[in-house]
């Protein structure tokens, strides 16, 4: 009797380990999440580098850190949500009670920590400013309070008022709009110069650029408003100027950029000399940047050098870097593929420093002493292997190439102050996340500070398929990076339906050697309920040179969404799809790309969930819009021939899913309701979930968890 109810107990609890599966609760409940290091600031002797945690900031060598049983010391105690260094490492700048604004932006309060004296000073009284940054002399620190200048001196505890004419929407002074902070991706925009004497800064007027008002819905009896000023495509920017402030006379001096591009100021940055301001300005279109010097003390503008492109210039990702002697790195795509050009100080061209069919894909700095510099690529041997990147370092007179890591998959670096060590982060399908330490000269890995191996046997317990990368090839001969999701039990002699997900964008990359994010456990979970997930990244996607990225010009969702159709009908043609059965969704450029595939492609796709959807370019914003369309006014039938508002008459079978958030302040609930009526006025059929008060991410307390269980059950229902 004993031994049969061992048997069955034994039976019983062999069933639920096999049963075990993938859930979204498990998924947004963090039993998935991987072990890292978080806050890594090398520190100037090389040898050292802090992290943050729940402790506060702690400090160990980075051969020490390997013995896991070393103790980490504590440099400050306490809760922090983010600090840094100053030049000389003797002040810490602490960041408390985080209130975001927009995607990058936010309020904090802000203390300095005097490592010597260990005392602390309150920056602005406690006010919650943006933007602290500290002189190089450490002597003072200046920041933005309300859409204007300070301040503050460090030994005295003054605080110095710079601007005066702030004003929420109208004048911003060293702190982007909303525009320039979202496609530009940054905040700040002012610097110090090397001395500490001036500070350069741009001003924003925004007071011509037409108001968002989005209803703030919850706990209000009548909704209150959130209004910013947000330029879409073809209509008024901010007006921007260049300012320099000198501290010692306190006068500020507007500088003449008349004789350069000079409609977007997407760049500044002091040089190694104090009088000498560079800055990076373009035209309208993004397909003229000038790279200038400032002589701040005669007010004088000198353009070193021009970069042209027929089609775009990447704004929002220029490597501006300068040496000793005021020679400058800059990045350029000029040949087809991005690569380093070192330039000298009065703006001629010393030589192209990386060359090949391959990508310099993050740039890390540079080795005074040695002459080398640091850089991610997708190239391996010399090769181009788009879904994977590698660390490398070459010479300033571009030789010896070097690859520092070797691993397949997706490598990312840290390095020390002193170039001497790196802490590497990998991943790829077959491997989760890593952090080891490497030394940089022999490229030895030292061993690791961080393993998630053991992340596996969570998967395996809960019976998870896999991802597979592989080369799809369309009807017309087309060879695109994808990958495909199977569950465990998969069987090529059954037919799957299959569930198609991508971004699209210009110079993304959805499929890539890495390990799985959260959607792609959900994905696993769909696998394991008997779909096959499918990404391709079609033309107009990055990591595969300018001339394929940039095949979408002034004609967004044109080749994309017939990639897409090509790529469908390629899969409906294997043994174990059922054809019958496809799917396709998306987010944001891919909530466009999805709801245009499923119209233009009505013959193929069964079903389409569009969430937070660009229904049509006019909606969105001009420094991402124009900078691929270029205005409505020029391009008017690039705008509106790819925008599925006017294609809802191809909807004809199917079931559509649109999700939006009211409060989305970057992709407007506007395009998914002008879209939602185009379709009612077509008498087409379809459903909506309107998420209240959630911006583009659509996130907070349970949401994801009912969003991915919506989506879940939709998919269940319709495919």
């Amino acid at each position: 009797m004993i031994k049969n109810l061992l048997t069955q107990f034994c039976l019983i609890t062999n069933v639920l380990a096999f049963g075990q599966t993938i859930t979204v609760d498990k998924i947004y409940g963090g039993r998935y999440y991987e072990k890292g290091l978080f806050g890594i600031n090398s520190m100037k002797d090389g040898k050292n580098f802090t992290t943050l945690n729940q402790k506060g900031i702690q400090q160990a060598t980075y051969l020490g850190a390997l013995n896991k049983d070393v103790n980490y010391e504590t440099i400050v105690a306490g809760s922090f949500d983010d600090y840094f260094y100053s030049n000389d490492e003797r002040y810490i700048v602490l960041q408390t009670n985080t209130t975001p604004i927009y995607r990058h932006s936010f309020t904090a309060t802000f203390e300095i920590y005097d490592t010597k004296t260990k005392q602390k000073i309150v920056i602005h009284n406690g006010n919650p400013i943006q933007e602290p940054l500290l002189s190089p002399d450490n002597s003072k620190v200046a920041f933005a309070f309300e859409n204007n200048l300070y301040y503050q001196d460090l030994t005295s505890n003054q605080v110095v008022q710079i601007t005066f004419d702030g004003k929420k929407n109208h004048i911003l002074n060293g702190i982007n709009d909303w525009v320039y902070e979202e496609e530009f991706g940054f905040v700040r925009n002012f610097d110090w110069n090397k001395d500490g004497t001036a500070i350069a800064y741009v001003r924003l007027d925004e007071s011509k650029v037409k108001e968002v008002f989005i209803p703030i819905y919850y706990q209000n009896l009548y909704p209150s408003e959130m209004r910013f000023k947000y330029p879409k495509a073809g209509e008024d920017n901010s007006e921007v100027s260049l300012q320099v402030y000198q501290l010692k006379n306190q006068s500020t001096q507007k500088v003449d950029l008349s004789k350069v591009e000079h409609y977007y100021i997407p760049k500044i940055k002091f040089t190694q000399d104090a009088n000498l301001l560079a800055v990076v300005t373009s035209n309208r279109h993004h397909n003229k940047v000038d790279v200038s010097m400032v002589d701040i003390t005669k007010n004088q503008t000198k353009k070193l050098f021009t970069e042209t492109d027929k089609a775009w210039i990447e704004t929002d990702d220029l490597t501006l870097e300068f040496l000793d002697n005021n020679s400058l790195l800059w990045t350029s795509e000029r040949d087809g593929n991005r690569h380093l050009y070192h330039y000298s100080k009065d703006g001629k061209l010393i030589r192209q420093i990386t060359k090949g069919d391959w990508e310099v894909t993050n740039f890390y700095g540079v080795n005074a002493k040695t002459k080398t510099l640091y850089f991610q690529s997708n190239a391996n041997n010399g090769k181009r292997i788009s879904t994977e990147r590698q660390i490398f370092s070459i010479k300033l007179d571009g030789t010896n190439l070097k690859m520092l890591t070797s691993q397949a998959g997706i490598n990312k670096a840290d390095f020390s102050k002193d170039f001497s060590y790196f802490i590497n982060t990998h991943s790829s399908v077959n491997n989760p996340k890593s952090i080891a330490l490497v030394e940089t000269e022999t490229a030895k890995k030292l061993g690791n500070f961080v393993d998630n191996a053991s992340i596996k046997s969570v998967y395996l317990a809960d019976n998870a398929g896999t991802k597979e990368l592989f080369t799809l090839t369309t009807e017309n001969g087309l060879e695109l990076n994808a990958y495909i999701i199977k569950p465990k039990d998969f069987d090529a002699t059954k037919k799957y339906p299959v569930l198609m997900y991508q971004y699209s964008g210009p110079g993304s990359q959805t499929v890539s050697n890495t390990w799985y994010n959260a959607n792609d456990q959900w994905h696993l979970m769909l696998a394991q309920k008997g779909y096959l997930v499918v990404a391709v990244d079609g033309r107009g996607t990055g990591l595969r040179g300018a001339n394929f990225k940039k095949q979408t010009y002034l004609q967004l969702g044109k080749y994309e969404v017939e990639d897409q159709v090509a790529s469908a009908k390629a899969l409906a043609k294997l043994p174990y799809v059922d054809a019958s059965r496809i799917g396709i969704w998306g987010w944001s450029y891919g909530g466009f790309m999805a709801s245009n595939v499923l119209f233009k492609g009505n013959d193929l796709f069964k079903m389409a969930i569009a969430v937070a959807p660009v229904t049509s370019w006019r909606f969105y914003d001009t420094v991402y819009t124009e900078r691929f369309m270029r205005t409505p006014q020029e391009n008017a039938s690039g705008y509106d021939d790819n925008s599925p508002i006017n294609h809802v008459d191809k909807f004809n079978k199917g079931n559509l899913l649109l999700i939006h958030g009211t409060a989305d302040d970057n992709v407007h609930v506007q395009n998914t309701y002008e879209l939602a009526e185009a379709l009612t006025q077509a008498n087409k059929q379809f459903d909506m979930h309107i998420y209240t008060d959630k911006n583009h991410g659509i996130y907070g307390g349970k949401t994801r968890i009912q969003l991915y269980n919506l989506m879940t059950n939709y998919i269940l229902e319709n495919l």
